[in-house]
């Protein structure tokens, strides 16, 4: 196994990517160029965490008596045809959860790869303990025997997501949002879904301060109003990693408080949210845990589709 002999270029890296994408997608992207450039700007990141020891340092503070080296990504020929980007992760910065995530893949993922991606991973970091590997594909979910299930891709253009599913019902709203004063109210929502839905808080979360404040002040985080009452935030980003190459806003937040919910809201949120967005040649797209089968189930009344999505490969 050859392992950093030598890295490949952000724009191989992005050839790549986007050769493994789910076909909507080019349908809604047929700039091709465009699509490398913004993916081979995302891989730029991947490819300097290969080679900086500075923050391959910063990350190692979350792991002592590790050496910041051993944080590098790594290029790794995992067979006669297939290579691979491998790096260390932690979920949500904890040490206590660390896996191993595929940021490039030479060519789509088979499933005839699992075994060498399985080696390969634990050879490199097994001293971390990683609990899984993480693949992304554009198969439908549970397409990969023995595999677990993570979050999924719903998408699709803002122009088509505008018409919506059906009557937006008269009482529902939404206004913009000028400051984060509900923050503790949305926080409770959270907690509320938690108490009810153990799994839900390694599904979904309330995203931090800092990133809600700029959707705030770039005018893309709405309160939810329904008869005139605060009910919830649903907003959205143009700020964003996880953007399939695709000229896009990211789904940044939906959250409706107890007392709202249930009332089959949730496909007429993306509805609304997306008469909103100024841009209309963009792409509306969210991740969502393939378990959470009420946020997929509106996601795809609303008229999004599921591109594709990450899943887990135990180690």
């Amino acid at each position: 196994m050859l392992v950093n002999e030598f890295l490949p270029s952000a724009a191989d890296s992005a050839r790549w990517t986007l050769a493994a994408q789910h076909p909507l997608t080019h349908q809604w992207c047929p700039d091709e160029k465009s699509r490398l450039a913004r993916l081979a700007e995302d891989h730029e990141f991947d490819l300097q965490l290969a080679t900086d020891l500075d923050l391959a340092a910063k990350r190692a503070t979350l792991t002592p008596g590790h050496r910041p080296e051993e944080l590098l990504n790594r290029w790794v020929a995992v067979s006669s045809t297939l290579s691979a980007l491998l790096s260390m992760r932690f979920e949500g910065g904890d040490a206590t959860k660390p896996f191993v995530d595929a940021s490039v893949l030479s060519r789509p993922l088979m499933e005839n790869d699992f075994s060498e991606l399985s080696v390969a991973a634990m050879q490199i970091y097994g001293t971390f303990g990683p609990r899984y590997l993480r693949l992304w594909s554009s198969a439908p979910t549970d397409a990969f025997v023995g595999t677990d299930r993570d979050r999924r891709f719903g998408a699709a253009p803002v122009r088509d997501l505008v018409r919506g599913s059906g009557d937006t019902p008269a009482e529902l709203s939404l206004t913009v949002t000028t400051d984060l004063a509900k923050w503790d109210d949305a926080a409770a929502a959270y907690a509320a879904v938690d108490a009810d839905h153990p799994a839900h808080p390694d599904q979904a979360r309330l995203q931090g301060a800092d990133e809600l404040q700029l959707s705030v002040e770039g005018g893309t985080l709405f309160d939810v109003v329904v008869d005139h009452e605060w009910a919830g935030w649903v907003g959205a980003t143009a700020e964003t990693t996880s953007s399939l190459g695709l000229s896009c806003y990211e789904v940044q937040e939906i959250i409706l408080i107890p007392g709202f919910r249930e009332r089959g809201y949730g496909s007429h949120l993306t509805t609304l949210l997306a008469r909103e967005l100024s841009d209309g040649d963009r792409v509306l797209l969210g991740t969502i845990h393939a378990d959470n089968r009420g946020a997929l189930a509106s996601a795809k009344q609303a008229g999004r589709c599921d591109v594709g999505g990450w899943l887990k490969l135990s180690l």
